[in-house]
């Protein structure tokens, strides 16, 4: 059974930061993509940030300079370190996986960020 696990939400003042963690068991960690994903109220999910399996990463224009993504695949994590949080990044976080050459994906359940301004 596939689960991705996301940690690390909450309430943070404009100017703080959060750190967001995504477990993942069920898959081969090292041979999936992993995104993360946000969905503010009354809008479509977007993506955040994502990082092959290579390490390579690609961040949505609204977050560069704010937000790293990162993985470390003996522990099956992802995480996204989040500075200089503004109240436009309020949203439910999710993780996401994919593996290209299967074309599988599957998603968390979501942690929520709120900023506060």
């Amino acid at each position: 059974q596939v689960q991705l696990v996301e940690s690390g939400g909450g309430l943070v003042q404009t100017g703080g930061s959060l750190n967001l963690s995504c477990a993942a068991s069920g898959i081969m960690f090292s041979l999936n993509a992993m995104s993360w994903y946000r969905q503010a109220p009354g809008k479509q999910r977007e993506l955040v940030a994502s990082i092959t399996m290579s390490g390579t990463t690609n961040y949505a224009e609204s977050v560069k300079g704010r937000f790293t993504i990162s993985r470390d695949d003996a522990k099956r994590t992802v995480y996204l370190r989040m500075n200089s949080l503004t109240p436009e990044d309020t949203a439910v976080y999710y993780c996401n996986s994919l593996r290209r050459d299967w074309g599988t994906q599957h998603w968390g359940q979501g942690t929520r960020v709120t900023v506060s301004s």
